[in-house]
């Protein structure tokens, strides 16, 4: 058993390539072979968000704190909260992010496939973060 201590974790500032705003991970792992699973711990302060982006194997968050928003490509957006679980099919384009006035922070968890968990794209615009929440 491996136990990770929050005080030896190191928190960096998420890349200015694949976010916007201000987003800090903390918690990063990667399990060695056999088992592809990687995740981190993710904070969004209040109107930041991730770039559209693909996991071959899809991404499971489990959100800890605050209230976000999230969209899957040609879907409505959605909000969730502290205690939600979201699952993201494998290659369906989508962000996620905080609200614009309230932060989030999630656990993040997905699976390697062909050495890769995660295809970054293009930014999610201020239009399409601001557009009108939707419905499952």
């Amino acid at each position: 058993m491996t136990i990770a201590r929050k005080s030896e974790m190191k928190t960096v500032d998420g890349p200015e390539a694949n976010f916007t705003g201000k987003v800090t991970i903390s918690g990063r792992f990667q399990r060695d072979d056999p088992s592809r699973v990687s995740g981190a711990i993710v904070h969004f302060e209040p109107g930041a968000r991730s770039a559209w982006h693909t996991h071959p194997a899809g991404q499971t968050l489990i959100v800890t704190e605050g209230i976000g928003w999230t969209q899957i490509a040609d879907g409505p957006k959605l909000e969730f909260t502290a205690g939600d679980i979201l699952w993201c099919p494998a290659d369906r384009k989508h962000w996620h992010g905080a609200t614009a006035h309230q932060g989030m922070t999630h656990v993040a968890i997905q699976e390697s496939a062909d050495g890769s968990a995660v295809t970054w794209m293009n930014k999610v615009t201020d239009a399409e973060y601001l557009a009108p929440l939707g419905t499952e």
